[in-house]
Parts: C-alpha cells; structure tokens; sequence
C-alpha cells in the first residue's frame, strides 16, 4: 500500500458561523454556480482532498516534497494560533507531540491530516496537509514542488 507524492498545506481561521456554511464548503458540478462560489471560498472543503480544487489558494512555500518541512509548517499555525483552554488549564484535544507523531506517521502513508479546533477568541482554525496525488480524488496537482 505504498504511496509517492509530496503534500500541500492550507489553512484558514474564522467563525463558526462562517464554517457552518456548508454550501460553500461543497464543490457541484463543473459549471454550476455551486461550484464556482466553492473555488472562490476561503472556507476549508468538506472532503480534505477538495482543498486542491482550490488552486489559487494554493503556494509554493506550502508545497513540499520533505514530510519534515510539511509537519514544521503545521507545528508553526498551531504555536501562532494555539487552541483553547480549559478553565483548568487542560487542552480540549490532542497534546502537539501526539499530533505531531500522528502526522509523522500518517502523512508518508497518503493520508491527510487536518488539525482543526477553537482558538481562545473562539474563532474556528482549520490546518491541512493535503497528499498530493489524493488517495481519493483524481485532481491534477495545483503546483508540483519546485
């Protein structure tokens, strides 16, 4: 079950309100209107592979071939914009290292990994590595790694 590809990261932080808006979290048909209000959305996709639909969000200092840098860069987005506190003090998901492990582990493999929870202004942030090719969709590849 072995996988050859390199990955793209993505990232965005809003509302919950504006994440609720599954509409524009969904691409339709090539054509439709649907579709293009998706392309256009800086919303993260419903189905983690869509975010290469999204080429004009995607960057070349976010494409890598290195699972190394890939996991840097999320480890970054989550120091910048660190989850919620507890009243306790404790984290409401994963602690980074058991994050990070997963990532190591997962990515090489072809699978996406997406850290996704509330920050302390109670604002949604969603980060993605996405495998490029997608074990699930067959999209071409917004950027190939230089």
């Amino acid at each position: 079950m072995g996988w050859q590809g390199h990955w793209h990261g993505y990232g965005w932080v809003g509302s919950g309100e504006e994440y609720r808006k599954e509409f524009l979290r969904r691409p339709g048909p090539p054509g439709d209107p649907s579709t293009a209000a998706f392309m256009t959305s800086r919303l993260p996709p419903m189905m983690t592979g869509h975010w290469l639909l999204k080429r004009a969000q995607t960057a070349s200092d976010q494409t890598w071939g290195d699972v190394d840098e890939a996991i840097a860069w999320l480890r970054a987005r989550y120091e910048d914009n660190p989850p919620y506190l507890r009243e306790s003090g404790g984290r409401a998901g994963l602690p980074l290292v058991a994050k990070i492990e997963y990532a190591r582990v997962t990515l090489p493999l072809g699978v996406d990994v997406v850290w996704g929870y509330w920050t302390h202004s109670q604002s949604m942030a969603h980060y993605a590595v996405i495998c490029c090719p997608s074990r699930h969709h067959d999209i071409p590849c917004p950027m190939p790694p230089s």
